[in-house]
């Protein structure tokens, strides 16, 4: 499908959505973990945009985890629209519903997109930041595209702030300038060990990178509890590796494993 036949198949799936009983689009979207949610005066201000960057090449399903957390607290119940360039189905394979139902997540609640290139992905990723009748807005171009400036970030800010839908842009590159309200890094790290040495719950590092409010560095240890749908604090890692220890991106992206061990969440898988 072209560029054009795409982004009209989007609008109309768009324009049939009920837009229901909408949260405020002023108010903010708390992780679930009150350390985190305090430092940020309650949470992520919904009606912005929002970056999610690997710090390395095998923290990406950790960064996918992490961003799909908080698409799913922003949404309430409502749809959530996941805008990937197709060439990501080459590289790390294709969004998987029984990972995402692993992970605590209603695959029903997702629409996907697949765009051929960064421009129809900023594109569909616009639309879908206007439309008020959607939870959140998850896009994910490949690498670095020149596309992706400070313009098309402060356009995306402006439909974002216009509709009250939160929006998350999902990265596997060097953090470059941009309008969003707040930068994150994200690292995996060893789950806790449950009873009979079953895997615990996936676990990560959040380091909050720039914030529009001021707030400096800091950087928190978090697990994804699935039953209740949010964050909470980790134990302080021991052996866990710290950003700092993550090795830089040599690619715009690495190949996920389909269901290897120690994936935080398979919410991706190739396809034969």
């Amino acid at each position: 499908m072209n560029r054009t036949a795409t982004l009209a198949a989007l609008r109309r799936r768009l324009a049939g959505l009920a837009s229901g009983d909408m949260p405020d689009g002023h108010g903010r979207v708390a992780f679930g973990l009150p350390e985190l949610d305090g430092h940020l005066d309650g949470g992520l201000v919904r009606a912005a945009l929002h970056e999610i960057y690997a710090a390395g090449a095998a923290d990406v399903p950790a960064a996918t985890a992490v961003a799909l957390g908080l698409a799913w607290r922003a949404a309430h119940g409502r749809p959530i629209l996941w805008v990937r360039q197709d060439r990501l189905a080459a590289e790390a394979g294709n969004p998987y519903p029984p990972g995402l139902a692993e992970f605590g997540l209603d695959p029903s609640r997702f629409l996907f997109m697949a765009a051929p290139d960064a421009a129809a992905v900023l594109r569909a990723g616009a639309e879908g930041a206007r439309c008020a009748a959607l939870g959140a807005v998850l896009i994910e171009p490949l690498g670095s595209p020149r596309l992706l400036d400070l313009t098309a970030s402060r356009r995306l800010v402006l439909a974002a702030q216009t509709s009250g839908v939160m929006t998350v842009l999902l990265r596997m590159a060097q953090p470059s300038p941009s309008a969003a309200q707040t930068r994150w890094l994200v690292v995996g790290r060893p789950s806790r060990a449950l009873e009979a040495n079953a895997p615990g719950a996936p676990a990560f590092t959040l380091r909050l990178l720039r914030h529009r409010g001021g707030l400096g560095e800091q950087e928190w240890h978090v697990e994804w509890n699935r039953d209740a749908g949010s964050f909470r604090s980790a134990a302080e890692p021991s052996v866990a590796r710290s950003i700092g220890d993550s090795a830089p991106l040599s690619r715009p992206l690495a190949p996920l494993p389909a269901g290897g061990s120690g994936d935080p969440v398979v919410a991706l898988r190739r396809t034969a």
